[in-house]
């Protein structure tokens, strides 16, 4: 089920993401605090299952809550829920499969699957493919097996209202939202073109301080002028020698260089964004380059096969695309509305994140609540061979990962009692791995046929975060209060009484009668 937010600026969020919906929460409560942090953490660590995250920890708080009741030491609670840590991951690690990262159909079927429960599941494998086309062309092999995808750097997300979702596309290459400086003058579809970045200003250099000339002579004004003129023409001459046919810089440009540059046959971009400038660079090849008298050849670039300027709706766009082995893409999203495209890119973020760690560790567990019964399951048989007081918290750490299973029947309406008891008896002694719950259907099937997976580092990473911070929570034994309460508006302190003394007497003003 979605969720509409009314955020302080007064817009409106339309979402079902955890962390999008806890990040305009405003709380008072500092235990609350730092379960939203979790949300965010999990989000910035792996991009998905930032509700789980929530779940898991107020539901391993919630079974704490009777041992606390009965006078347990929370660091005995602590430290069972640590030991059913160390014994849910090596369950994990014993389930996991691992996978060729090369072939589609398998990624695509994660990705859906991960992104199963959001918005845009009804678009099929629309944002599967695109997260798999996005992450796959900025993915850098590190060697030794490695691989580094920088989604955050190197993927821009351009939302552009209009049209439809399924117009949606993954550009091999690189879109601003700009337009060249001269339209009639420059040319605005280049194929194959010489591209030339630059991080500095095509324009006289102004001093950096106030600075005052004293002409003496009428003719040194002219003078003066002619050096600037000079100056900039020299800046393009240099520039020319290189035969670009895109000239773009992070910085201003003057109508004179303007002039020198559309007289040349050359189309030029001013004051593009420094991230844009650097996925330009990744995309054609081309080095960025700070003063034009350093320029060489080799940073020119070459790689990109079109560069060309469209008009949608009434903005422009610039478009460097069909580049060879580009490292840097752009995802273009069209949709009928703004608060719909906000909710794409965050399925759209959650979907690259899975991706992404697929391609850095390949490993799957099963999804749809499996994983958490055969963990609760393992746990419980586990906690019979535990000996002294922490048998109890390690059991009902075990019961608490049924937490997950136990929403996600809820969510699809199934009588919940009939659908845990027949999952757990299927569970019973830890088999069976691959039973689930289907998310849309609600019954009980055999989530490897179904492709309902989860990613290795994702479930990991969700157990780590809600165990460790419920065990911070429950090592909390008195919250103190360092702010000073603030008077209500209206209310006047209480003056304290002021005593006269001799030396205010004398300052008194006598009035004349």
């Amino acid at each position: 089920m979605l969720k509409m937010l009314l955020d302080a600026s007064g817009g409106i969020v339309v979402t079902n993401d955890g962390n999008a919906i806890l990040r305009e929460l405003d709380l008072a409560h500092p235990a609350a605090k730092s379960m939203i942090e979790l949300s965010r953490t999990q989000d910035e660590e792996v991009g998905d299952g930032t509700t789980s995250v929530i779940i898991l920890a107020g539901e391993m708080l919630h079974v704490a809550e009777a041992f606390i009741d009965q006078h347990f030491h929370p660091t005995v609670i602590c430290r069972a829920y640590n030991k059913a840590l160390e014994d849910a991951i090596a369950v994990l690690d014993k389930i996991a499969m691992t996978i060729d990262v090369t072939d589609r159909e398998t990624m695509l079927g994660l990705i859906k699957s991960c992104i199963g429960t959001k918005f845009t599941s009804q678009f099929g494998d629309l944002i599967a493919d695109l997260a798999l086309d996005a992450t796959k062309i900025v993915g850098v092999d590190l060697g030794q097996g490695l691989r580094e995808v920088d989604i955050k750097k190197y993927i821009k997300v351009e939302k552009v209202p209009g049209g439809q979702l399924e117009d949606s596309v993954v550009l091999k290459g690189v879109m601003i939202n700009k337009d060249v400086i001269a339209p009639g003058k420059m040319r605005r579809k280049i194929v194959n073109p010489r591209i030339m970045l630059l991080d500095c200003p095509l324009e006289y250099k102004k001093g950096e301080n106030q600075t005052n000339a004293e002409l003496l002579k009428e003719e040194d004004w002219g003078l003066l002028l002619k050096l600037e003129e000079e100056y900039i023409e020299g800046l393009c001459v240099q520039i020319l020698k290189f035969k670009p046919d895109v000239v773009i810089t992070e910085k201003g440009l003057s109508d004179l260089a303007c002039h020198y540059l559309s007289k040349a046959g050359v189309t030029a971009i001013r004051r593009l964004r420094k991230t844009d400038n650097n996925r330009i660079a990744k995309a054609c090849g081309a080095v960025i380059v700070n003063r034009p008298d350093e320029l060489q050849e080799s940073d020119i670039g070459t790689g990109a096969g079109l560069f060309e300027v469209k008009k949608i709706g009434d903005e422009f766009f610039t478009f460097i695309i069909d580049c060879k082995d580009p490292k840097a893409c752009t995802v273009l999203l069209r949709g009928p509305s703004k608060d719909m495209l906000n909710e794409v890119e965050r399925n759209l973020q959650d979907a690259m994140a899975v991706a992404r760690n697929i391609l850095k560790n390949p490993k799957l567990v099963p999804g749809g609540g499996a994983s958490e019964l055969t963990v609760s399951a393992t746990l419980k048989q586990k906690s019979s061979s535990i000996e002294g007081i922490e048998k109890w918290p390690y059991e009902a750490a075990a019961i608490a990962f049924e937490a997950i299973p136990r929403t996600l029947a809820q969510n699809c309406g199934v009588n919940v009692i009939r659908t845990m008891t027949a999952l757990q008896g299927k569970h019973a002694n830890g088999e069976n791995a691959w039973i689930g719950i289907d998310g849309n259907t609600g019954a009980i099937t055999d989530v490897k046929e179904k492709k309902i997976w989860d990613a290795y580092n994702v479930k990991a990473q969700t157990f780590k975060t809600a165990i460790e911070s419920a065990c911070l929570l429950l090592r909390i034994d008195d919250i103190v209060s360092g702010i000073k309460k603030k008077q209500p508006a209206g209310s006047k302190a209480p003056s304290k009484p002021q005593v006269e003394t001799e030396g205010d007497a004398d300052n008194e003003q006598i009035i004349p009668e």
